[in-house]
């Protein structure tokens, strides 16, 4: 391993994260980013604002020692505030305990943090303004630039990376939903937050939704997920304020710039990427693809940044395993990754059904509640999905056999109990019907 050459293409989240593993561990790093440096040039529009951190981001930037100063940077949402048409706000909590939370952190804020502990990492170097084309002969192909040598290349581009694209042979779907996204923000209100700022804020529509996190500096962002023909029906001011004043009337007041923010804010898209392999032999040089670029998911679940997290602490962790051979590392976070990564894109998607449409329901609150009363009476026996997802390490890919485990012996539990209350009622009634002595 000692001597190997190490590119990392991406300085985001994740590609930032996994290089600061990879320097610790006394490797050279060298990091290739096609924008120039967001700590001198700003943020890029296009991606999302804020992220939920949640547990297993955590667990990750602790291994870098970042986790407390992200936190210090973070607000704490304990639960869903769903804002129902036509009807009182209310709120959901997260755990049964109503204590756990998911954390509101900036996106470049927590980009900044990361760039600036891999740079501070001996062994590690970042170069901006370096679009990678793809790799060949043995060599990283950037862009205007003669080509690098690399023995390793750690590809974590995005969803539409080019390394990706540039690898033969890849089966590789992008599945795009019919919706898109357009940010807008609430900004403070007479110095303080407008909404509620220990939640995140849904406002379910069927088949559209709002949704707003909140920011230190007491604004929040708000994300519209609408079908893209209701963006483009919207051409003017006057359709802006008429929309928003019938569909989302208790915050339409409360963003001033709303027309000039709907019209200038861009529409992203939706994809889910699945790719096989994500783990290639090209001229000699091993390429494996991570984060977004392996396995783009939706925002529904929160866990883009979380999953992609893992990935970095996955391929660190089997170092150690594997005394730092290259080969059997990347083929064994190919092997015990996807099946995870498959796991929280299905998770995901359904979760945007649950978010736009079921949280809504009277029904779905009751059943929310039950199960809040099951992890209390079952401590440890019985953990809900969205718990099991956001609030452990449990690997996703268990989540979904886990439920039905619990589920099977609850419907077992109260077969038993049924039968056994049954059958009381039936001994009683005989001896009652028996004669004293």
């Amino acid at each position: 391993m000692a001597g190997e050459r190490i590119a990392v293409v991406g300085a985001g989240l994740a590609g930032c994260l996994l290089a600061t593993l990879l320097g610790r561990r006394g490797l050279e790093v060298t990091v290739y980013e096609r924008r120039p440096d967001p700590r001198v040039a700003g943020a890029e529009r296009g991606r999302s604002i804020n992220l939920a951190v949640s547990a297993r981001g955590l667990a990750a930037l602790e291994q870098v020692g970042l986790r407390e100063q992200a936190l210090r940077r973070a607000l704490p949402m304990h639960g869903r505030m769903v804002h129902p048409a036509g009807a009182a706000p209310n709120f959901q909590p997260y755990s049964a305990d109503r204590e756990r939370a998911i954390n509101s952190i900036g996106r470049a804020e927590l980009n900044r943090s990361l760039l600036d502990a891999a740079e501070s990492t001996p062994g590690v170097r970042l170069r901006f303004s370096q679009r990678v084309t793809g790799v060949a002969g043995g060599r990283l192909l950037v862009e205007g630039v003669p080509g690098d040598p690399a023995d390793v290349v750690l590809a974590g581009d995005g969803a539409y990376s080019a390394v990706r694209g540039s690898l033969e042979g890849l089966d590789c779907d992008q599945d795009f939903l019919d919706h898109g996204y357009k940010e807008l923000t609430v900004p403070p209100r007479d110095g303080d937050f407008a909404l509620d700022p220990d939640a995140l804020h849904i406002w379910p529509r069927g088949t559209a939704m709002m949704i707003a996190l909140p920011n230190l500096d007491r604004s929040f962002t708000c994300t519209l997920f609408w079908p893209r023909e209701d963006f483009t029906a919207l051409d003017t001011p006057e359709k802006v304020i008429a929309h928003f004043g019938a569909h989302y009337p208790d915050v339409a007041g409360l963003m001033p710039d709303l027309p000039g923010d709907f019209g200038r804010n861009p529409v992203g898209s939706l994809v889910t990427v699945r790719c096989r392999p994500w783990v290639r032999d090209v001229g000699g040089t091993r390429v494996a693809l991570l984060g977004d670029a392996a396995h783009a998911i939706v925002p529904f679940f929160g866990q883009g940044a979380n999953c992609a997290f893992e990935d970095c602490v996955e391929i660190d962790r089997l170092l150690d395993e594997t005394g730092g051979r290259w080969d059997r590392t990347l083929a064994l976070y190919e092997e015990r990754r996807k099946p995870n990564t498959d796991a929280i894109a299905e998770m995901a998607l359904d979760n945007f059904v649950e978010m736009r449409d079921r949280v809504s329901s009277p029904v779905f609150r009751l059943t929310r509640a039950a199960q809040h009363a099951l992890e209390r009476r079952l401590a440890g026996r019985y953990v809900s999905r969205y718990e099991l997802v956001s609030f452990t390490t449990v690997p996703y890919a268990q989540i979904p056999g886990r439920l039905r485990r619990q589920n099977l012996a609850l419907g077992a539990a109260a077969v038993t109990g049924a039968t056994a209350a049954g059958l009381a009622a039936r001994a009683l009634a005989r001896r009652r019907g028996r004669p004293d002595g």
